[in-house]
C-alpha cells in the first residue's frame, strides 16, 4: 500500500494519533505531511508505503485555514485549551479589526506559540514549557497571501487566510490580539487547503478505516 491519504482530521485527535491508527489499519508504514493541533480539524495529508519518503516535499506546500478567534483574552497555548493569563473588557469595533488586519500581508516575522513542535535544541518547544521551563523562541520570515474577515460579533471573529508553510495560525490570532491592544485566542481551526489538495477531497477519519 503506498498511497497519499487525505483525512479530514476530527478535532481532538493529535496528528500523530491519527497515523497510529492507520498504522494499525492498515498494518503498513505511515507518516502524516504537517501537523495539526489537536484543537484543529481538516485536511492532513497522510502517506503510506513507499510514498513517506516523499513527505518533505509536502512540508513545503502553502496551506489555506479558517479560523474562529476571541477578543479579550490571553492564553499561554494561544488558544481556547491554555489556562488564560489575561483579559481585557475593551470593545473593539469591526472597523478596527479590519485596519488591523491589514497590518498582517506579504513576508512577515513570526514568533511561534510557546506550547508548539518548534524544536528549541533538540526539544519540542511544548515539552519544555508543560516543564514550566521558559524559552526563547526566535521568530522566523513567513508569508501571509491573503486574509479574509469572514464574520465578527464582537468579541468572536472567523478569518479565512492562504499562507507559506511553516505558519502558526494561533500566533496570527495573538498578535491581532496584540495589535488591538485586547488580546486574542484561537477558539478553532480547519485546514481547509494542503497546496493543490482541498478537504472537500478528503475523507473522514471512521470513514477511511471502516474501508478495506
Amino acid at each position: 500500500m503506498d498511497k497519499m491519504l487525505l483525512v479530514d482530521k476530527p478535532k481532538g485527535l493529535t496528528s500523530s494519533r491519527v497515523v497510529e491508527r492507520i498504522r494499525k489499519k492498515f498494518k503498513v508504514k505511515v507518516g502524516h505531511t504537517g501537523t495539526l493541533d489537536p484543537l484543529a480539524t481538516g485536511l492532513l495529508v497522510v502517506l503510506t508505503g513507499r510514498r513517506t519518503k516523499n513527505a518533505s516535499l509536502f512540508l513545503k506546500l502553502d496551506k489555506a485555514y479558517e479560523v474562529k478567534a476571541v477578543l479579550g483574552i490571553k492564553t499561554d497555548t494561544f488558544d481556547s485549551e491554555g489556562q488564560v493569563v489575561w483579559r481585557s473588557d475593551d470593545e473593539v469595533t469591526r472597523e478596527e479589526l479590519e485596519l488591523a488586519l491589514k497590518e498582517f500581508h506579504g513576508e512577515i516575522w513570526q514568533t511561534p506559540p510557546p506550547f508548539s513542535a518548534k524544536k528549541i535544541e533538540g526539544r519540542k518547544a511544548y515539552q519544555l514549557a508543560r516543564k514550566g521551563i521558559s524559552v526563547e523562541i526566535p521568530p522566523k520570515k513567513v508569508d501571509i497571501y491573503s486574509l479574509e474577515l469572514k464574520e465578527f460579533e464582537f468579541p468572536y471573529f472567523v478569518f479565512a487566510c492562504e499562507v507559506s508553510s511553516g505558519f502558526y495560525v494561533r500566533s496570527l490570532a495573538h498578535d491581532i490580539g496584540e495589535k488591538l491592544g485586547v488580546g486574542a485566542t484561537v477558539l478553532e481551526v480547519r485546514r481547509t487547503r494542503v497546496g493543490p489538495y482541498h478537504v472537500e477531497q478528503a475523507r473522514g477519519l471512521d470513514e477511511l478505516l471502516g474501508s478495506s
